[in-house]
């Protein structure tokens, strides 16, 4: 009997292959109360087990292969950060002598505090790093229950169904070569998600079920495209997804011919192709690919390191000037942190409180402009590192003019004071802005005339235009990037920037779908910045599109009211292109 399961694709490809049940006993925690003699030895258990975890992760970044990618090894060492952290390492201790309870709870009741900050940050990539928080604790608690270590001893070629696998469990699934993997939890953008790509194991995750259903040694396939699960499909099902695994493999050496080659259409025009960044991984991925400018630098991570204050002038100073070096003369654009407004700078931020509605709350420029010290020591920072190479600096969620002429005098500021003290900056810095907010790209025009340049954040404007959170499953199939009201507002914009003589890029999730770039080719998009590992792919699209001949198919395709009719446009935008892409 056959099966189908759905789920989110988060690593393209196809993947044929049995199953491979990977089970971890979670273990049940319940809460103990201690006498006050016996709180030195549960502290030290529970010491013993956060150095044990500590030798579990170093195990595993020594085995990763040299050949391997630099986010196998940075993620690793994410968590093993995170286990040095105070907030792991000293606040469940904390816990134990207030409470006079055992290791366990402890860690749980510090569990539940971290979750719920995370789950209060409107930004849904900075949301996800809750399974960070899982995947860190959830192996302290296994060794304080006293269970094995357990890796993924899955064979070559198998597919691994799980219920969700930690960027050290997908390190030995690299290693052990698995064709796919299936897990019942996680989404597109947490850091398994990101690495699983970086690997190319194709991977559907969020099927739910997978574990209840499919059998150990089941043949399976996996449309990572799609984010297909089957299982028991029928001999001509089998040879059909044979044969798009085949023309995959040629696919991806077309791709690899083609990375360094420039971003020039069949009809001559030449398309500026950038890299979206955030983590050192991404500044190795970018030595590998030759010259490549930056079109996004995501400071978040620099802000979101559990720590009592926010990293200083200096600090983001050397993380700007090492991304510069990286880039060898490349263009840098910095945006300026897009943070919710819950507490991650102080205790005395907000007085604690988290947004009710952190969506519409207090978030990027809003929350920069209520906190002007952080972020003017983030404006000098990304002023000084102009003086090492060329940078630009991106400003994110703007709603309103009043928000921009604030950002602009604090930055007029901080170029004086730089000035004052003999500090060496670009002083034709080039300024741009983040249009992401409906309201923004109503008003593009008048903001692109103040501005050096704007980038279409395709992520939140989608999210703001059809008042639907992606990361919920419940409302997650209303999200359209095709919607007319959304190809307007993006239309808007890039009309806006050339009537005012500036470039406007995209550097949303939609820049980064092959299945969007001849449309918004067609629409008069000119700059792409994009997830490095989508760099081949977006290239080889521009390389094999025709601008002339997509501006009437897409101006059809704007003006097509029905869902289904649009994805068929779309079709016929992409009728010519690999059917892989």
């Amino acid at each position: 009997m056959s099966l189908l399961l759905n789920g989110i694709g988060v690593s393209r490809g196809i993947a044929i292959g049995r199953a491979y049940r990977y089970e971890q006993e979670s273990p049940e925690i319940v809460e103990r109360r201690l006498a006050t003699a016996d709180l030195p030895a549960e502290i030290r258990r529970f010491r013993r087990a956060l150095q044990r975890a500590k030798a579990e992760l170093k195990g595993v970044r020594d085995r990763i292969p040299e050949n391997a990618p630099a986010d196998v090894g940075t993620f690793i060492d994410t968590h093993l950060l995170m286990l040095e952290d105070g907030l792991l390492a000293q606040a469940p201790i904390q816990h134990m002598r207030a409470l006079h309870c055992n290791a366990e709870w402890a860690l749980k009741l510090q569990y539940d505090e971290l979750v719920a900050t995370f789950d209060a940050m409107e930004d849904a990539y900075l949301r996800t790093r809750r399974d960070d928080v899982a995947h860190v604790i959830g192996r302290i608690q296994r060794l304080l229950a006293g269970h094995e270590a357990t890796s993924a001893p899955a064979s070559r070629g198998d597919v691994v169904v799980a219920g969700d696998l930690s960027p050290a469990d997908i390190a030995s699934l690299h290693d052990a070569r698995v064709a796919g993997v299936i897990t019942e939890f996680g989404g597109p953008l947490s850091h398994t998600a990101i690495l699983l790509r970086s690997l190319e194991i194709p991977a559907v995750v969020g099927t739910h079920a997978a574990l209840r259903l499919i059998g150990s040694g089941e043949t399976l396939i996996i449309d990572g495209d799609a984010g297909l699960v089957l299982a028991g499909a029928a001999p001509s099902l089998q040879r059909h997804f044979r044969e798009r695994l085949r023309r995959d493999r040629v696919r991806r050496a077309t791709l690899a011919k083609s990375v360094l080659l420039p971003g020039i259409t069949l009809d001559r025009h030449v398309i500026s192709l950038q890299a979206n960044i955030e983590l050192d991984a991404d500044l190795a991925a970018l030595r590998r690919l030759g010259p490549t400018a930056v079109g996004l630098y995501r400071t978040e991570f620099l802000f979101i390191n559990p720590k009592a204050s926010p990293p200083g002038e200096e600090e983001q100073l050397r993380a700007y000037r090492k991304a510069l070096r990286a880039l060898r003369g490349s263009a840098l654009t910095i945006r300026t942190y897009d943070l919710g407004g819950d507490k991650l700078f102080d205790g005395d931020m907000r007085d604690g409180q988290i947004s009710p509605n952190p969506a519409l709350g207090l978030r990027a420029v809003r929350l920069s402009l209520r906190e002007p010290a952080p972020f003017a020591a983030q404006i000098r920072a990304i002023l000084r590192a102009s003086a090492q190479g060329p940078v630009r600096l991106m400003l994110p969620m703007l709603t309103d003019l009043s928000e921009l002429d604030q950002c602009l005098a604090l930055i007029a500021e901080q170029r004086e004071a730089l000035r004052r003290a003999g500090r060496p900056f670009d002083p034709d810095l080039p300024i741009g802005a983040m249009i992401e907010v409906p309201a923004a790209a109503l008003t593009a025009e008048a903001f692109a005339r103040r501005l050096d340049f704007l980038s279409i954040g395709t992520n939140d404007l989608i999210q703001y235009t059809l008042a639907i959170d992606r990361t919920d499953e419940m409302v997650n199939h209303l999200y359209d990037p095709l919607h007319p009201a959304v190809l307007q507002l993006i239309r808007l914009t890039l009309e806006g920037g050339a009537r005012a003589g500036i470039p406007v890029a995209m550097c949303g999730e939609m820049a980064g779908d092959a299945r969007y770039t001849r449309l918004l080719l067609g629409l008069g998009l000119r700059e792409f910045s994009v997830p490095i590992n989508r760099l081949a792919e977006i290239r080889h699209v521009i390389r094999n599109s025709d601008c002339g001949a997509l501006s009437q198919p897409a101006d059809a395709l704007l003006a097509t009211p029905d869902r289904a009719e649009r994805l068929r446009r779309l079709q016929e935008i992409n009728r010519d292109l690999d059917p892989a892409v």
